[in-house]
């Protein structure tokens, strides 16, 4: 029972180290986070952020975790529950916009701009999951190419969902990178009501 206490206690110390560095990503001056600056803020000891955490590459990993199982969970509750591809395509760009939105720090971590200077592998994992959600966007479009108004397949050209996939991740990671570089003032769903038709008909 002790050692299961100690286990929940654990568990919550690496949360609550996580929640504070995404706190601190939100900053707007975008200041580099050193280990010692995060101790501080939590009130502990550098010493005790590395029980739970080996490295700071680690705690960026716990970030980058938690970007991935939000994300693609939620990309796959779309497409378990939307059958029409560009519905689908819509949902998906909707809420990765959403989701640098509410989640300021996580968005400099989503742009490298977080890594750098950081275990290079942390942004070969940035790299990969931004290749899922191309992926993703290039499922949705094949999807859509076999569906159009009239019930018939769309043209060759539209059946291509490289290029295309590509744009609209192309569009995602622009709108990312606004956000980030205007101190988090600059909304990613600003305006995108109206740009998502243009971008995805």
């Amino acid at each position: 029972m002790a050692e299961t206490k100690e286990r929940l206690k654990r568990g919550e110390r690496k949360l609550q180290i996580l929640q504070v560095l995404a706190e601190m990503l939100q900053q707007p001056k975008g200041e580099k986070i050193t280990t010692a600056a995060l101790a501080a803020r939590i009130d502990v000891s550098e010493a005790a952020l590395y029980r739970h955490f080996a490295s700071k590459a680690q705690m960026f990993e716990g970030l980058i975790e938690f970007i991935e199982s939000s994300i693609f969970g939620v990309a796959n509750k779309i497409t378990a529950e939307e059958d029409n591809g560009l519905k689908q395509l819509h949902a998906m760009v909707s809420m990765l916009l959403s989701f640098a939105e509410k989640n300021p720090g996580m968005t400099r971590v989503l742009i490298g701009d977080a890594l750098v200077n950081e275990n290079e592998r942390l942004q070969a994992r940035i790299n990969q999951l931004h290749d899922r959600v191309e992926a993703t966007l290039k499922q949705c479009l094949r999807v859509a190419s076999t569906q159009s108004s009239d019930g018939s397949a769309v043209n060759d050209a539209a059946a291509d969902p490289g290029p295309r996939a590509n744009l609209i991740l192309c569009y995602v990671i622009g709108r990312w990178h606004q956000f980030a570089k205007s101190g988090f003032k600059k909304k990613p769903t600003d305006g995108a009501d109206k740009q998502l038709p243009l971008l995805l008909v």
